[in-house]
């Protein structure tokens, strides 16, 4: 049978449907296209729900404020520090700072104390500065509704770090000819005194910050359980430096922040002559022996911490990662022109902005600014200033700003007169005509 042409009302109404199709199709279209310009723009607030159904982060609750960090060794726990403090310092919050004679450390490796705190940084709301872990002291010192939260590494690089960084710290590292990590590994006990001050640095680092005992025998079947259990109680999250970005992503949900909240550049990173390199399989394999408890403690983390990206969603938590990094690039641009240039710190003009060398055989790299108005010789935009300052600066700049505040809060106040009696103006002395001015 031939095939019927439609009646000329049916095809007029299919041709309708196609044009309110694609009416609504380029208003979809659109609608994408603003909430994409939208979400790379700099002030952003939390992400909008995206095209893979991702749900943003709760923006119902207002921003969480009391937060202790516990900042572990060559972890990228600088960067984290300057992301709380720059936090607390927009939002007004103290932060717990040390006092004079621990330094801008917590008189780590010491047991951390309530009375190791600055008194003019109480009552805290962020700590952030390097402390070994003492869950009892921390509690005494910040609220109840304290977030706890930390960082790790995996265990070989991390190692590696602290062998170069450390030094000429660490007696077990400086007795070792040549500066030889492969000479150390060979043979750990020959240099290795665990009674010795900054021994820790030697071995399993991750968990002596961790209040743990580094030097118990990885043989102990119940030992590391029973602390692991210890710190799932305590930590509500768990970060991972080799997945930073991602790590970001679930702080700023844990807290309630917005994405601008967490931007940062890597800070107190290592000049390329000041990185070691690791490439055998079997020096990576006697780290990960020497260093049995940090290795475990690592992996149970770093799996529990995917656990958590899953309850988040992986493709969510991946779409984020990417908004965070759209976010960070265009500040960046603001603040350095581009991507910014690592320096040297003899080459950094701007003394609050160099960072501390640990010693001459190691380089700690960073940042210049441009002024704001190039060619203007204004100084730079106060929000990169801090986006770039390093711990130590940073530190003593909160400690100043924060002591200023308690002791104006301090100064007594001249009682005011009642409101009703108004204030008697003394009248100026009249001079005599023949009195002589004062010279």
């Amino acid at each position: 049978m031939p095939y019927a042409l439609p009646p000329l009302h049916c095809a007029l109404k299919t041709m309708s449907r196609k044009k309110a199709l694609l009416l609504l199709l380029l208003l979809v279209l659109s609608t994408l296209s603003l909430l994409i310009h939208q979400s790379t723009h700099l002030n952003c607030r939390s992400p909008k729900p995206s095209s893979l159904g991702c749900p943003p982060a709760p923006s119902s609750r207002p921003k969480h404020t009391s937060v202790a960090f516990l900042k572990t060794h060559k972890t990228a726990g600088t960067t984290v520090q300057n992301i709380l403090f720059r936090f607390a310092e927009q939002h007004n919050v103290t932060v717990a700072l040390p006092h004079h004679a621990c330094d801008h450390q917590f008189c780590y490796p010491r047991n951390f104390s309530a009375r190791f705190v600055h008194p003019h940084t109480l009552p805290p709301r962020i700590i952030a500065s390097h402390l070994r872990f003492q869950r009892q002291e921390l509690r005494r010192l910040m609220p109840n509704d304290t977030l706890y939260v930390t960082i790790l590494r995996e265990p070989v690089a991390m190692f590696e770090s602290l062998f170069t960084y450390y030094n000429q710290y660490c007696a077990a590292f400086k007795r070792v000819p040549n500066a030889s990590m492969e000479a150390f590994l060979a043979n750990p006990l020959a240099f290795y005194r665990p009674q010795e001050k900054f021994s820790m640095y030697a071995h399993n680092t991750l968990l002596y910050d961790l209040g743990g005992d580094n030097d118990h025998s990885p043989a102990d079947p119940a030992y590391l359980p029973h602390f692991l259990r210890q710190m799932e109680e305590v930590f509500s999250l768990v970060m991972i430096a080799e997945y930073f970005d991602e790590s970001l992503v679930l702080l700023r949900r844990l807290l309630a922040w917005d994405l601008e909240d967490v931007l940062y550049v890597k800070l107190n990173m290592r000049g390329p002559r000041s990185k070691g390199n690791i490439s055998s399989e079997a020096l990576a394999a006697h780290i990960r022996t020497w260093n049995a408890l940090d290795a475990q403690l690592y992996d149970h983390f770093n799996a529990t911490f995917w656990r958590k990206v899953a309850e988040a969603g992986r493709e969510c938590v991946a779409e984020e990662a990417r908004a965070l990094r759209r976010a960070r690039d265009q500040l960046l641009r603001r603040c350095f022109g581009g991507q910014p240039q690592l320096r040297p710190a003899t080459q950094i003009k701007n003394k609050e902005l160099r960072p501390w060398q640990p010693s001459s055989k190691v380089d700690i790299v960073g940042y210049d600014l441009p002024p704001a108005v190039p060619g203007s010789g204004a100084p730079p935009d106060e929000r990169c200033l801090k986006l770039a300052m390093p711990e130590v600066q940073y530190s003593r700049y909160l400690l100043r700003k924060q002591s200023l505040r308690t002791r104006r809060r301090a100064m007594p106040h001249r009682p005011l007169p009642p409101r009703a009696v108004p204030r008697p103006v003394r009248p100026l002395p009249l001079r005599h005509p023949a009195m002589p001015k004062a010279a």
